[in-house]
């Protein structure tokens, strides 16, 4: 047996002794899962150490093939309810405009979409308040003990707790980093109001290699203007301590072209920073435990894959390999191995992480290659930019030629 002590002590709801499946993790990914699965008639034994999700920047905007996740978990409603839906995108390239693009996109609180979840959680899946302790797998039985000595059995484990390491390592199963501080994401709200700001949403590219800015998004949320910035830098950079010092500035700076549109940059909140990994997991095949989403392999932001991918590792689960697993007795590593070997999974994952590397090193390699291609890019971009414009001065020229 594998333990783990823990001085909090929590209150934990009546559960049933022994489940299907216990879920450690009532993040994104566990707490949908455990949802669909509640639905689909499993015993499941849902367990986080809060009853309330805290607020922490995370993910903040989704698109519609994500929302088509959802849809297919049955959870579209419930996602409806706590996102502000929006589809009119004007995108900035090379400092002018390139596009005003039509597709639906969904904003949303990270903290506020959890605790949403979790109140749509069905009855017979009530969250189990407690931190685990202790932690014993094998091919037939799994066995939790909670802090307040409470003991969950169950047929498999599904490790679910994002970037949280204590559960994997009881287990033994370690991250490996494959690009340290990779990225970094920014988030703030703007102090102009909806009704003020010139777009309804707007996406604006760094314009050279050198500012390290893959772009900023800004969105209405709720009742007010809403940013992210997705910039290859790290915490203890200076760039991004003066950033976070004045970031009206030096937005102003790096964007003039859409500045006055979006009330100059007033930010009305503080900078909040997350910095990003990119990692994988080593040692994640062994009997009863199945490990998902962040807590088996994390991607960088910026590409805006994330979701997309911790909802298929759900969706694969719940409508593939759970179902199956449960048919025959035990659950050993071959058994749980036929996830993770996952066609469809593995091509998420593998997709996560091209497009993760890819976007740095376009955004930000200076070497020969890396030129060309941007050249490349650009000139294509510029073709474009000036052949809208040539098609807008026909418009205009067209009445006064009849």
């Amino acid at each position: 047996m594998t333990g783990m002590k823990g001085s909090e002590m929590t209150t934990v709801e009546a559960v049933p002794a022994e489940v299907d499946v216990a879920i450690v993790g009532a993040g994104m990914a566990g707490t949908t899962l455990a949802t669909a699965l509640g639905k689909a008639g499993r015993k499941v034994a849902l367990i986080d150490p809060h009853r309330i999700h805290h607020d922490e920047f995370r993910a903040e905007k989704i698109g519609t093939d994500q929302i088509r996740l959802f849809e297919k978990l049955g959870l579209d409603k419930t996602i409806m309810h706590l996102v502000t839906p929006f589809d009119d995108i004007h995108v900035f390239r090379l400092g002018q405009l390139f596009a005003r693009e039509r597709r639906p996109e969904y904003a949303f609180s990270y903290g506020a979409l959890i605790n949403g979840l979790r109140d749509a959680l069905p009855p017979q899946v009530p969250l189990t308040i407690g931190k685990v302790v202790e932690v014993s797998t094998g091919p037939d039985r799994q066995r939790l003990v909670l802090s307040d000595g409470s003991v969950i059995i169950a047929r498999l484990l599904v490790v679910a707790t994002g970037y949280g390491e204590a559960v994997r390592r009881a287990i033994g199963v370690e991250r490996i980093e494959q690009s340290k501080a990779h990225s970094l994401s920014m988030g703030f709200d703007l102090a102009v109001s909806q009704l003020d700001c010139g777009f309804r949403a707007v996406t604006c590219y760094g314009r050279r290699a050198s500012d390290r800015v893959a772009y900023i998004t800004i969105f209405p949320l709720g009742d007010k203007m809403r940013a992210n910035m997705f910039v290859y830098r790290t915490v203890a950079d200076q760039w991004t301590r003066d950033f976070r010092a004045d970031p009206q500035k030096m937005l102003c700076e790096l964007m003039p072209e859409i500045s006055a549109q979006c009330g100059n940059f007033a930010v009305a909140s503080p900078v909040e920073v997350r910095q990003v990994n990119l990692t994988t997991t080593q040692g994640h095949r062994r009997d009863g435990v199945v490990f998902i989403g962040d807590a088996f392999c994390t991607t960088c932001p910026t590409p805006g894959v994330g979701i997309g991918r911790v909802m298929i590792d759900v969706d694969q689960l719940h409508s593939v390999h759970i179902p199956r697993w449960l048919e025959t007795p035990g659950m050993a590593a071959d058994k749980i191995g036929t996830f993770y070997d996952d066609p469809v999974k593995v091509a998420s994952d593998e997709a996560g992480m091209r497009v993760s590397v890819y976007a740095k090193r376009i955004t930000t390699e200076t070497g020969l290659e890396w030129r060309a291609r941007r050249l490349r890019n650009n000139m294509a971009r510029r073709l474009l930019i000036i052949g809208r414009k040539v098609r807008h001065l026909g418009l205009r020229r067209e009445p006064g030629m009849a």
